[in-house]
């Protein structure tokens, strides 16, 4: 009956947001703006996922503490968005490859997965996870 429709992130330079989700597959497919220009939503969708974006002429920014894992993940409320691949190792060549920094070695979660943590334009974390548990299924 119920399924994850969407995630919602504010952004403070949407171009430059649009194309830091780009190089994962996002494409937009929905766009919104106010007519007095303070708000733009767009939409953008990789297979059945959608991400959308805020992008308020007047944003704040996120606090410091949201910015690394040891500080974020005891703070309550959401924490970060996880993009699922096949491979971590091959995923961090093609991020570098394409000029992004900082993007650290994989590690072996205590969940039993793979992962490593980047963080977008805005400096949200976004985790890219080799998941290849036989987990229950609805």
């Amino acid at each position: 009956m119920f399924f994850l429709h969407h995630a919602a992130l504010s952004v403070g330079d949407l171009g430059r947001s649009e194309s830091f989700y780009g190089l994962f597959g996002f494409r937009p497919v929905h766009r919104w703006s106010a007519p007095d220009g303070s708000l733009t939503i767009v939409h953008l969708k990789l297979g059945a996922t959608l991400l959308e974006l805020f992008s308020y002429r007047d944003h704040q920014p996120a606090p410091e503490s949201s910015r690394r894992l040891e500080t974020d993940l005891p703070r309550l409320g959401t924490k970060h968005l996880a993009l699922g691949v096949d491979d971590a190792d091959q995923a961090r060549d093609f991020l570098l490859a394409r000029g992004l920094r900082q993007v650290p070695e994989p590690a072996e979660g205590r969940t039993g997965v793979r992962y490593f943590f980047i963080q977008d334009p805005d400096g949200t974390l976004l985790e890219i996870v080799e998941d290849h548990r036989e987990l229950a299924s609805d």
